[in-house]
């Protein structure tokens, strides 16, 4: 084949992908700082010591690593952005994990009757007062019939007081499910809650479905009060291999089907063969491909789920008609606390219907509607309906929505009816000086639980942040104002930081803002077409510098 040349003139693309080994070890650095010191994450879940985050932190960063370079390998000719976004992604999601598991997890038991706290170890041992048998710490391996064989003998000595068990983060072949499938018989009638999560990874998709299906048989009959089958990949095929253990259980009361690959069919499946969700309090069913027609099983689910306290139907694809489905459905679930939609495309319509739903809610203390096009009409609703009902709004993100100054006078108001508030984010918005400061206005009296406001890229001036910055700081149980990504001038940026003077750890960086900034900017679209020598390293820093852990689970 002969040589040619392609005379068009080319641009040269910033490479963001790979990152170079300072970058990956600046990242490492950040890590653990995020699983060892105060923030909003190590508060609720507790802090890891600085060996323990140093040892997690190398972990993390190269799990996610190896994720976000595949996803590049997939896409040679590209700038490699993808990878940069899923690296931040994955490494945002292990740091919660691990938090939640923190250094020896206790996990705190609280059935009827029953109130304990336990303390689970990598192998449970034989004592009878150990309740909890947990194989998911340690590094994520594959497990085969010899270790198996080993590692469950705990589950099988006889007086044994086990009711809950995970097997998350190991991967079952079919010579260790076949060790497994006649101690986990022989313990159905005492297990109360089973967590199969993540327990056929890498295998392949038929010895997967037949690992399945023993371990759906061998359970079958149980009584469980709590099922995570959670990143599975399960699908279609996956859901009816564990029809089985599905069919039989009526007095579920958690389940968890999270980044499961659920498509429509799938969610369909689910419908279909959970005979009873009368007792069921949490659904989990975050980062699947359900869109609107498997959104429509999903709310016959949530229809026969009147006990129902906490639903997230986060990141699955959901538009217009299966938001108005999902909203219609949540009607009939008057006990809901805690309801996660985020990153879905609801739009304005399923906005609106999902406000009729919320407006008669009195017990609904976490709303997390980010990212769902809800825009001014859908914002107004929701904001108008919030402050009319009784609930005792703690937690409220509405981000990345594209509301405007216009919404501002109505959350403003639905704000100052939220006394228990204590996070409020609207981030990526734009809501201005003008929406900003009527929002600010909105927490001056009372709202002594306040804790967090985001605020950040909202093309926010230095008015703005003034206002927030003087009326947060007065605020005694406040710990961080966020107010980056915003175009506020250098001599607002000195201000704020003048009104923090004595407590500057409560206002966070201002990395991302861009004192020079217009609102109409197009520097990032100009910035492709620019000559550029280097493999991108400075730019991917830039991405990383401010690694975020978002709120993923309760």
């Amino acid at each position: 084949m002969g040589d040619t040349l392609d005379s068009r003139p080319h641009a040269f693309s910033i490479k963001l992908w790979p990152p170079s080994l300072p970058t990956r070890q600046s990242l490492i650095k950040r890590i653990t700082n995020n699983l060892s010191s105060k923030t909003i994450f190590t508060e609720k879940y507790g802090s890891l010591t600085t060996d323990q985050a140093s040892e997690n932190a190398k972990r993390i960063e190269d799990t996610a690593f190896t994720t976000a370079n595949q996803q590049f390998e997939r896409e040679p000719d590209g700038d490699g952005g993808s990878a940069v976004q899923l690296y931040a992604k994955e490494c945002s999601k292990l740091i919660l994990e691990v938090l939640k598991k923190g250094p020896v997890a206790k996990v705190v038991v609280k059935r009827e009757s029953v109130s304990e706290e336990v303390v689970p170890t990598p192998a449970a041992s034989s004592s009878p007062c150990e309740t909890f048998f947990d194989i998911s710490k340690g590094k994520r391996a594959f497990i085969e019939a010899e270790e198996a064989e080993e590692l469950l003998k705990p589950l099988k000595e006889p007086g044994n007081g086990y009711f809950k068990i995970c097997f998350s983060n190991r991967s079952f072949g079919l010579g260790a499910a076949r060790v497994a499938e006649p101690i986990l018989a022989s313990l159905k009638d005492q297990l109360k809650e089973v967590d199969l999560s993540d327990f056929v990874a890498g295998r392949p998709e038929a010895e997967a479905l037949q690992v399945m299906n023993i371990f759906s048989d061998a359970l079958q009959g149980s009584i469980l009060l709590s099922l995570n089958l959670s990143e599975n990949a399960l699908g279609e095929k996956g859901v009816r291999a564990f029809g089985a253990l599905l069919k039989s259980q009526s007095s579920l009361e958690e389940l968890y089907l999270m980044n499961d690959g659920v498509s429509k069919e799938a969610a369909q499946a689910v419908s279909e063969l959970i005979p009873s969700t009368e007792n069921l309090r949490v659904l989990h069913f975050h980062n699947n491909m359900t869109g609107d027609e498997g959104a429509l099983a999903i709310a016959e689910v949530v229809k026969r789920s009147p006990l129902l306290e906490n639903f997230r139907c986060s990141s699955t694809r959901v538009g217009s008609e299966g938001g108005v489905a999902l909203s219609e459905a949540l009607e009939h679930c008057t006990h809901i606390g805690k309801l996660d939609l985020r990153d879905n495309m609801f739009g304005t319509e399923a906005g609106v219907s999902l406000s009729k739903t919320l407006s008669s809610y009195k017990h609904l203390t976490e709303l997390y509607l980010s990212y769902l096009n809800l825009e001014d009409e859908g914002a107004i609703a929701i904001a108008n309906a919030l402050k009319e009902s009784v609930s005792p709004i703690e937690v409220l993100e509405m981000a990345g929505n594209d509301i405007t100054v216009e919404a501002a006078s109505a959350i403003a108001a639905c704000v100052a009816a939220k006394q228990n508030l204590n996070k409020l984010n609207l981030s990526e918005n734009e809501l201005k000086d003008e929406g900003c400061v009527q929002i600010a206005k909105s927490m001056e009296e009372d709202h002594s639980k306040l804790q967090y406001i985001d605020m950040s890229t909202n093309f926010i001036r230095r008015a703005g942040a003034r206002a927030l910055a003087q009326v947060v700081v007065k605020k005694e149980a406040f710990k961080l104002l966020n107010i980056d990504g915003n175009i506020i001038s250098e001599e607002g940026v000195e201000e704020v930081k003048e009104i923090f003077k004595k407590s500057p750890e409560l206002l966070g960086p201002f990395d991302e803002n861009d004192p020079d900034g217009e609102e109409d900017d197009d520097n990032e679209e100009n910035e492709e077409d620019e000559e550029y020598e280097g493999n991108g390293n400075g730019e991917l820093e830039s991405k990383l510098k401010n690694l975020e852990v978002n709120q993923e689970d309760d």
